[in-house]
């Protein structure tokens, strides 16, 4: 395998990609698929569709391709619905497990919507759960016989630091409590393997590192042994044991396809289904050993250059995902000046500049260039403009 493959992605010229981490960029061969889906399918087979072109299939047969990335055997990830739902398909799923317990477990670093979730079903079933939060590093020393589950993102989101899913996963299982662990930033990214952690669930999404585009379905992961007993909670009628049948009572299917919620988005899935052709033939082991090469001579040239942002990422490579991350007190105008100038990285409040660092079509002298450009714009102060202070929705 050769790294980069730049000739896969449709990249704006002049640009300097730092943002994958976020939402990763087009495939080049992706709207030429959506098209044939638009034209000749829909436009064409109609509802028949859904028979002729494996429309119906598509959640499953998405979900074995990503479960190769993921180390999750055939038949045991379903692609669907988003990244919230299925966080909280998950988390409801685990709490049946576990009945008599009433603590869910989670990091003061986990995304927001994990917790929201979280606090959403605590309401909805109204049966004295509590949602407790510790630090990252404390996780392991809280999990004790009293937890419910255990609800975690692998990489942090603002800072790029990594739980030690192994260790984690085999404490919680210790003392009989279901873990589920959150892959947005790890999918794609680094080195996962469910098989080995033996965890009871995890999740994802595909519009960062797996490059499906803005609104790709998530998707979710059940231990075989458990797939046949979990409880989806959200029974919609394609998680039916017989959607077609339209009987008046709900019969979970067998297995992962419980997991199912709604109608499948297919023009989404055919997008996402042909961006995940850029990943045939890659070495996840390649992609991670690249992938840190980068980020470590980012971190290098931006501690010898940008003397005012502090690295808050950890600094061993082994317990940081695929991003690096900066403080810096003007970070939010410093960002915009740097994307004006072609770099696209990221922020979130309330300073952290986000970079992140995809090996399919990264490679060394970009990340000197970036760097280069950045200290340019700090030495000058090229920052400090109305234009890159005014706040957008998006940041």
């Amino acid at each position: 395998m050769t790294l980069p493959r730049k000739d896969l992605f449709d990249l704006p010229p002049g640009v300097i990609y730092l943002d994958g981490n976020s939402l990763g960029p087009l495939p080049r061969h992706v709207p030429d698929r959506v098209e044939q889906v638009l034209r000749q399918e829909w436009g064409q087979d109609l509802i028949r569709a859904w028979n002729t072109r494996g429309w119906m299939d598509q959640p499953a047969r998405l979900g074995d391709r990503i479960g190769r990335l993921i180390g999750a055997p055939a038949g045991s990830v379903m692609v669907g619905d988003t990244l919230s739902i299925k966080v909280f398909q998950a988390l409801s799923a685990a709490l049946a497990l576990c009945p008599g317990r009433r603590v869910i477990l989670s990091d003061t670093g986990n995304f927001p919507t994990d917790l929201y979730m979280a606090e959403g079903l605590i309401a909805l079933k109204d049966a004295g759960y509590e949602l407790r939060l510790v630090a990252p590093e404390a996780v392991a020393d809280t999990i004790d016989d009293t937890i419910a589950a255990v609800l975690l993102t692998e990489v942090d989101y603002r800072t790029g630091r990594r739980h030690d899913t192994a260790a984690i996963t085999a404490r919680a299982r210790a003392v009989g409590a279901p873990m589920i662990w959150d892959l947005a930033h790890s999918a794609g990214a680094i080195e996962v393997d469910l098989t080995d952690i033996a965890c009871e669930f995890a999740v994802g999404c595909t519009y960062k590192y797996l490059n499906g585009g803005p609104g790709a379905p998530a998707f979710i992961y059940i231990r075989p042994d458990l797939a046949d007993h979990a409880s989806p909670a959200l029974s919609g009628w394609l998680g039916h044991d017989a959607p077609f049948a339209f009987a008046p009572d709900y019969r979970p299917a067998p297995g992962i396809a419980r997991m199912r919620v709604g109608t499948p988005p297919v023009v989404q899935m055919a997008a996402l289904e042909a961006a995940l052709e850029v990943w045939d033939g890659i070495d996840m082991a390649e992609i991670r050993a690249a992938s840190v090469a980068l980020c470590e001579r980012f971190i290098a040239r931006i501690e010898a250059t940008c003397p005012g942002l502090r690295l808050i990422s950890p600094r061993e490579a082994a317990q940081r995902g695929s991003q690096v991350s900066f403080a810096f007190e003007h970070g939010y105008a410093a960002m915009q000046a740097l994307i004006a100038r072609g770099v696209i990285g990221d922020f979130r409040a309330p300073d952290v500049m986000r970079f992140g660092f995809t090996p399919l079509y990264l490679d060394a002298a970009d990340v000197d260039a970036a760097a280069d450009i950045l200290a340019g714009i700090l030495d000058s102060r090229a920052w400090d403009r109305p234009e890159f202070r005014r706040a957008n929705p998006v940041t």
